[in-house]
């Protein structure tokens, strides 16, 4: 089942309103969520033997599903000192004969950083020549900062287009989160794959949920640049005051609402006898002694670094940057 067919019509005019993409609605699958989505191209695509690429920092789920699969993630590190871009010579480091395709996610969770289009030209030469599919998980792309337009990878080269498949959704753009309304959109036969591999797992998602997501979808678009301005003085007030921290180190976001702060200059400092040897610990820490909700960078595959969202309000990110200050001063 692959969502009703109006609003998958919907997602297509959609893509090419927006991209001058064009779709058929039986390349679009509706799903529960963009985890569903990425779960389904998974476990259609990918099988024991084959290997994925995965950028790393990387969203939490992308390694699990791979291996549920049965496949087996390769992850690519990325420097902060690059800005979180992928440089094209350590990817090449990381291929091999099995390598069956990769997974890109610009504007990223968990740090914010944007894939340049010097990176996706890169991607896109080795998938064209090795036959790989490419993943772009894009449920971000509509809370991107500054003037310059979000490069894509199939803008960047329209011939992949038969071997990419986008995930995006509702959730971020429209804030519906509890709603679990994702869509994928790729080559025909993919998504036939996945529709067979939803039919006999939640069938469809449900059905009102799907019709409050035709409603975003066909309804005025104007929510994501309220968000965007509400968003950019909270990310330059966070960022700000982060760097004004004593050893802290942050990648300005250039989308998405997260800060990825390098605290490691802190591990192996201790509070009240406890040791803070990793992100983990330091998660832990700041929630138990400040009260401050992070998540520990090991959870993305980058140990220095923790999580922070400034999806929330001015107030409470500047008693949280209080907070943040005093408990990383008290480590000793």
């Amino acid at each position: 089942m692959p969502g009703i067919l109006e609003l998958r019509q919907a997602i297509v005019e959609r893509f090419a309103a927006d991209h001058g993409w064009q779709y058929e609605p039986d390349q679009v699958q509706v799903c529960c969520g963009g985890k569903h989505g990425l779960y389904n191209m998974c476990q259609a695509l990918f099988g024991p033997g084959d290997e994925v690429l995965v950028p790393a920092p990387y969203w939490v789920s992308y390694p699990p599903m791979i291996q549920l699969a049965g496949a087996t993630p390769v992850i690519v590190p990325l420097a902060e000192e690059n800005d979180f871009d992928l440089d094209a010579s350590i990817l090449g480091q990381y291929v091999t004969e099995r390598t069956r395709g990769i997974i890109i996610n610009s504007p990223s969770n968990p740090t914010g950083s944007v894939f340049s289009r010097k990176t996706l030209e890169a991607i896109g030469k080795m998938a064209l020549e090795r036959g790989w599919v490419v993943i772009s998980d894009d449920i971000y792309d509509t809370i991107v900062y500054g003037n310059e337009p979000l490069p894509h990878i199939l803008e960047v080269d329209p011939r992949l287009k038969e071997q990419t498949i986008i995930l995006n959704g509702v959730s971020k753009s429209f804030a519906m989160t509890g709603w679990r309304i994702g869509y994928s959109v790729g080559p025909k036969h993919i998504i036939g794959a996945m529709n067979k591999i939803q039919s006999q797992s939640t069938s469809n998602p449900s059905s009102i949920a799907q019709k409050a997501a035709l409603a975003a979808v066909r309804g005025p678009q104007d929510f994501p640049l309220m968000m965007k301005d509400a968003y950019l003085p909270r990310r330059d007030y966070i960022i700000k005051e982060l760097v004004a921290i004593d050893k802290v180190t942050c990648v300005v976001p250039r989308g998405a609402f997260y800060v990825f702060p390098n605290l490691s200059a802190y591990y192996g400092k201790a509070f009240k006898g406890k040791v803070i040897d990793g992100s983990v610990t330091m998660a832990d820490y700041l929630l138990e002694e400040a009260l401050l909700a992070t998540v520990p960078g090991a959870a993305f595959g980058a140990e220095p670094f923790v999580r922070f969202s400034f999806a929330t309000s001015m107030a409470v990110i500047e008693e949280g940057m209080k907070r943040l200050r005093k408990a990383l001063a008290d480590l000793s």
